[in-house]
Order: C-alpha cells, then sequence, then structure tokens
C-alpha cells in the first residue's frame, strides 16, 4: 500500500469539539495498510472495516470497494486529466507535485474540480501544503466519491477545495505525525512552528481559530502508529460541507 502521510498535530490540551467557536525538524512518513487497526478518539480500538460498517464515536462510514481509477487523457505524476473541467488525484504527492500541477493548469486552465480516488498522503509535507494553497487560489473545489480515499496529507489537499464535496462511503483517516527526532505534535509548544505551519494552513482554508485548533486536535489524538477512520457524515462535523442541488 502506498505512503500515509503523517501530516497533522495536536494544536491544544483542551477536547476538540466539531465546530467550535498544522520548519524546524523534518517530518517522517509511514507505511500504513488499509487494513491496519484504527482508533477512535476515546481509545477503543477497532479494525478497519475492510467490507463492513463499523461503529466510530457517534458516526458510521462504509468501505464500499474502492472506486474505479481512470484512465484519464493526460498524466502529471499522481494526477490524471478526465476532461478539460476534471482531474483525478489517484497516489501520494511528493516534491515536484506543485511543478506538476502547475503544468497541468497551464496545459488545461479550465479545470474546476479535483475527484479525489485514492489519496494515501505525501512524501513531502511542505510541497503539499503548497499544493493546497495552489488549488484555493485557483478557485477549484474538491470531491471524494463512493469509495473515494482521502488519508493524512490527502486530508490538506481536500481541505483547499473552495467548494467541498463528499459523498457517502467516501472513507477519511488521519494521525499525528512524527518528526526525525523522534518527537510527535504533543511533544512541541502549541505554538511552535511545527505546530503554527498546520493552523496557518487551516486558517488560509476559511477555519476560524477554534475551528481550526478543534480539527487539529482531533486529528492528534490518535498517535502516530496508528489511523482513525471515518466518513463524510463525521467530516461534515467538522468543515462545512457543500452539497449538489439536485
Amino acid at each position: 500500500m502506498r505512503l500515509l502521510a503523517v501530516i497533522l498535530a495536536l494544536a491544544s490540551v483542551v477536547p476538540a469539539t466539531p465546530l467550535l467557536a498544522q520548519e524546524a525538524a523534518t517530518i517522517s512518513y509511514e507505511q500504513v495498510e488499509t487494513g491496519a487497526d484504527a482508533f477512535v478518539t476515546g481509545g477503543e480500538r477497532l479494525v478497519h472495516p475492510g467490507g463492513n460498517d463499523v461503529e466510530i464515536g457517534e458516526s458510521q462510514f462504509w468501505q464500499v470497494g474502492p472506486a474505479p481509477i481512470p484512465a484519464g487523457i493526460a498524466a502529471y505524476g499522481p494526477f490524471r486529466v478526465i476532461d478539460g473541467r476534471h482531474v483525478a488525484l489517484i497516489d501520494a504527492t511528493d516534491s515536484r507535485s506543485p511543478q506538476q500541477f502547475a503544468a497541468l493548469l497551464r496545459d488545461y486552465p479550465a479545470i474546476s474540480e479535483i475527484e479525489m480516488i485514492e489519496c494515501p498522503g505525501t512524501e513531502d509535507d511542505l510541497a503539499n501544503l503548497r499544493l493546497g494553497r495552489m488549488i484555493r487560489e485557483r478557485g477549484i473545489a474538491t470531491h471524494v466519491p463512493t469509495g473515494g480515499s482521502v488519508r493524512s496529507g490527502g486530508v490538506e489537499l481536500f481541505l483547499a477545495g473552495v467548494q467541498r464535496y463528499a459523498d457517502p462511503g467516501s472513507e477519511f483517516a488521519v494521525h499525528s505525525w512524527i518528526d526525525d527526532s523522534g518527537r510527535e505534535a504533543g511533544d512541541y509548544a502549541a505554538d511552535a512552528p511545527e505546530n503554527r505551519r498546520y493552523l496557518d494552513y487551516y486558517r488560509q482554508m476559511g477555519m476560524s481559530m477554534g475551528e481550526a485548533q478543534a480539527f487539529y486536535a482531533m486529528t492528534n489524538a490518535v498517535p502516530f502508529e496508528s489511523a482513525h477512520w471515518f466518513g463524510a457524515e463525521e467530516m461534515g462535523r467538522w468543515i462545512r460541507l457543500d452539497h449538489v442541488e439536485s
């Protein structure tokens, strides 16, 4: 299974509540299988469903099988151009991704939506945040279809969408990061640069400071070695999700 980037951290010691109101060290990454153990915020250990619905806190999501990977008409790193307005993200991002995305937009300037199909995270956290800012600046929407999987650094890119859509049966996973000295987010002061970079990013993506702190704390309630899996319903408790008008 591809890399699941560990890019989220603890902003404060207060319990996180949905919708109240992340340069020094190198961020490390780990490989996490989609069948790996999951943790609930309260500490109960669960097994990722792998085909069955699972209760996680107060929300449920269904692993209905992965969304199909489109062949596309052009490839730019982890991106596959579907047509003149839609592009799919199907792999982890890395240090080359901002440049690849800029080339994609140069060749397909009318791109308006990213279909987030298989998004395991990132191999370069700072480049991933730059990519998210590019998405937001271009006014592009993000969409996780049924069966789409957005994990760790992929969550940052989902938040970058000017409109954010998550279909029933989509899934997300978050957990804390660890740096090359073995320290996690909670080992740093809340206002340390290692933590501030994520809070600043969330603010740029439209969250209030209270919402950013709560969301960041939620992601880091789970240790580096595991992941918290949840669905669109729970994501909608943390951020405003958009809905296609029927």
